[in-house]
């Protein structure tokens, strides 16, 4: 009976995750994501899937985030009808994020058809609507961490914490085989131990073979109180100077982490002197989202976020939901912190805001998360001294801050502890890294460990048997 795994996203590049499993007559996929990056990456997300729709029997969904889940609706608007088991904070994230992804697709389809109409040309389709993302909502089936369910006659499942965002899951796989099972263990996106606000990831001990991620496989993450350090020195700096401070954030995940850190070390970092802006629809509504699922968090963290139920998590805290709201902001030249969408400054309100204060001496950015390649995240982070934005050459005059130290991914040493755990070691694929990442992390894993590491090509298929 055939048991096999084939890499279709993420082969050579962080974003757009997705893997099939093919076990006897039945196919699952291990999420279904957005290329996110350039527009040249991003425009990948409009070939047809290398695969029939309707072909595909489940999928398992290892947490919220567009770079694993941004698929789904043009997954289901293609045919398929199955289940998409996943946990049910990740479900709720998901009921907001999609929306919001659909919601950016018809506003900028809108915008480029106003300028294709202008020029005589055919109007374009959004990649998908709304409606589109609102079917893929009763396709979702929900488990707790720890629960076991036989998904199809062939394949049972269970997802373990983690801890990377709010529900994100270990996927462990066992796949049937007539005599013997083979047991698949997929990653997601592995979080961090000892990190604030989620539980540390899980240890699994016995696996056939290991689908890891690999973006920090390069890499040591600063140390946690060296990066409390960092933020408590960055804020009295630049308290001093009076300049703003602009966060550019992933809306879920990393915005509450950063309202936890805020919260705790509020006199500390003398942040009761400024106007603190969370600028994003989004991640407003995920905020809500994790206070509702906050029996999930570690307990500190937990403790917390039940305290403030019913009041403010920061008293000088605004939520900005209309336009009108985002534009005032500008208005204040200095003493504000803005943390707004989207996390690798590609869309989203953060692009104006870089606008008005990015070419100011006075301006601080503060980069807390991944920068995929060709963002404009990312030529911030490699230290452009121009910017474009809405055709504009932008001088870059803002102090760049990088701080490594809040990454949700687990490092080289953490990828390398949690793999150790499986014993015997089994062979394990790196995939959500790019090359560099990932051709240094094989070389540690085999130095380290003798562990036998494939560094998959895209469409690259793995025989469990």
């Amino acid at each position: 009976m055939t048991i096999t795994l084939q890499i279709l996203g993420a082969a050579d590049e962080v974003t757009g995750s997705c893997h099939l499993v093919t076990v006897g007559d039945y196919k699952l996929l291990l999420d279904c994501g957005l290329i996110q990056g350039s527009w040249r990456d991003e425009a990948r997300n409009s070939d047809p899937f290398p695969f029939d729709p309707a072909s595909i029997d489940a999928v398992i969904l290892s947490h919220a985030h567009i770079d694993h889940s941004g698929r789904l609706p043009l997954l289901v608007k293609h045919g398929f009808r199955g289940a998409i088991y996943t946990h049910k904070a990740t479900a709720d994230l998901c009921r907001i994020m999609l929306r919001d992804a659909a919601y950016l697709n018809e506003k900028d389809a809108k915008l480029e058809n106003r300028k294709r109409e202008r020029k005589g040309l055919r109007p374009i389709e959004p990649l998908y609507t709304i409606q589109d993302a609102e079917a893929v909502f009763p396709h979702f089936q929900t488990l707790d961490y720890a629960e076991r369910l036989e998904i199809l006659p062939l394949a049972a499942l269970r997802l373990m914490d983690a801890g990377h965002i709010l529900g994100s899951a270990l996927v462990e796989l066992w796949l049937h085989s007539g005599k013997h099972d083979r047991k698949l263990v997929y990653s997601g996106d592995l979080g961090r131990s000892g990190m604030p606000v989620l539980q540390d990831p899980a240890i699994i001990k016995q696996a056939d073979m290991v689908l890891l991620e690999s973006t920090y496989g390069d890499r040591l993450h600063r140390d946690w109180d060296a990066t409390r350090q960092e933020l408590a020195n960055l804020f009295r700096e630049v308290t001093a100077k009076q300049g703003n401070i602009l966060i550019p954030a992933f809306a879920v995940g990393r915005t509450q982490e950063i309202f936890y850190l805020f919260a705790k070390y509020f006199d500390e970092w003398g942040l009761g002197r400024w106007q603190i802006f969370l600028d994003s629809p989004l991640a407003i509504e995920a905020t809500h989202a994790y206070a509702q699922n906050c029996d999930l968090f570690d307990d500190e963290s937990s403790q917390l976020w039940r305290q403030h139920r019913d009041s403010p998590l920061l008293p000088n805290l605004t939520f900005t939901r209309t336009p009108e709201e985002s534009m005032r902001i500008n208005q204040i030249h200095s003493g504000v912190i803005i943390i707004a969408g989207s996390g690798m400054c590609n869309g989203g309100r953060i692009r104006h805001h870089l606008k008005h204060n990015v070419w100011r001496r006075d301006c601080h950015v503060l980069i807390s998360g991944f920068q995929a390649r060709g963002t404009l995240g990312r030529a911030l982070v490699d230290g452009a001294k121009h910017i474009r934005l809405w055709g504009e050459t932008i001088r870059v005059a803002a102090q760049i801050h990088t701080i490594g130290g809040l990454s949700a991914h687990a490092d080289q040493a953490a990828l390398t502890h949690w793999y150790a755990q499986f014993d015997p070691r089994p062979p394990v694929v790196l995939v959500h890294g790019e090359p560099v990442a990932k051709a240094v992390f094989a070389e540690h894993l085999r130095n380290t460990l003798a562990a036998p590491v494939c560094l998959p090509r895209y469409g690259e298929t793995f025989d469990l048997k």
